[in-house]
């Protein structure tokens, strides 16, 4: 397999997988466990896989365990939900340490767009829209509700993997 199509078929894994945690949280503010466990257990091989030094995969495994202990401390705090710290860290495997600083300040972008849209979705005007379609759309749109993060964790990761994939 030529390593183009490899890299290719890591960066779809890589993509599928937290698309489909900003789904799963979108739709039910929960992100499944086996999302982040799949990410972290794929990333040694896709790492291997896409031609990263033992070196280079031991200091993303060191960057994901910092970022998971912060992450625990912030969930915690009452900051994010349980499944976006597992998946902040699972994701801050693969983007390594050249990664880190786009993702944090991407994820906050991200994080900052989803709380106005947020306002706006619940803002008075808005909400009967909302409440007129699904029952996830009428969540998002309940005063007081949480945000679902995971959606903008997932658009920080994918940033940050365009700019460095593989770190």
């Amino acid at each position: 397999m030529s390593p183009d199509l490899i890299k290719t078929l890591v960066l779809l894994l890589f993509a599928a997988l937290v698309i489909a945690a900003a789904v799963k949280d979108l739709e039910s503010f929960t992100i499944p466990n086996w999302i982040s466990i799949a990410l972290g257990l794929a990333f040694a091989p896709a790492a291997l896989l896409t031609g990263a030094s033992l070196g280079v995969i031991g200091i993303s495994l060191a960057v994901g365990l910092a970022v998971l202990v912060l992450a625990v401390g912030m969930f915690a705090l009452g900051w994010i939900g349980g499944g976006d710290a597992k998946l902040m860290a699972a994701a801050s495997l693969w983007l390594g340490l050249k990664g880190l600083a786009p993702f944090v300040i991407y994820t906050a972008l991200a994080g900052g767009a989803l709380a106005l849209i947020l306002l706006a979705l619940r803002s008075a005007w808005l909400r009967p829209i909302a409440h007129a379609g699904p029952v996830w759309a009428r969540r998002l749109a309940t005063p007081g509700e949480a945000a679902p993060y995971g959606v903008a964790i997932a658009i920080g990761a994918l940033a940050a993997f365009g700019l460095h994939p593989g770190a």
